[in-house]
């Protein structure tokens, strides 16, 4: 693995997975997802960084993802997992029994799409740093 690799397009994407996450999140479906007035902008910007490096590990690591449309489909998958994982358990620690099972679609289909896009940018990123040596 490539440490620079890892290091530049993780960074890179975990930026833009935190700029997503605005646009998605506190602009187009504030309705859905209101904020919270304990919000820490830090924990949330750290979040966003852990995912962007998480998927430029598996695409420099493992998997030597460098093109975009690579990096979207496997950004999708591990979107997709990602978010199961996480509204599975989020709703499952809800004190109250009313689950919207239309948020939980939602915020799926927003996680496919910010991590697609994510994984795109990681890929393409990752990609001309390779084809540079």
């Amino acid at each position: 693995m490539n440490a620079k690799n890892f290091l530049v397009s993780g960074i890179v994407g975990g930026i833009i997975e935190f700029f997503l996450g605005w646009l998605f999140y506190g602009m187009l479906f504030k309705d859905y997802f209101p904020p919270n007035e304990n919000m820490n902008m830090l924990l949330i910007f750290l979040g966003c960084m852990t995912v962007g490096l998480f998927i430029a590990f598996i695409y420099t690591r493992w998997a030597h993802i460098t093109t975009m449309m690579t990096g979207l489909k496997s950004g999708a998958v591990i979107g997709l997992f990602l978010a199961l994982y996480y509204d599975f358990f989020d709703n499952a620690m809800k004190a109250t029994a009313d689950i919207d099972c239309k948020v939980i679609g939602l915020d799926i289909l927003i996680t496919i799409v910010m991590t697609s896009i994510v994984g795109a940018v990681i890929a393409f990123v990752n990609g001309k740093m390779t084809n540079k040596k």
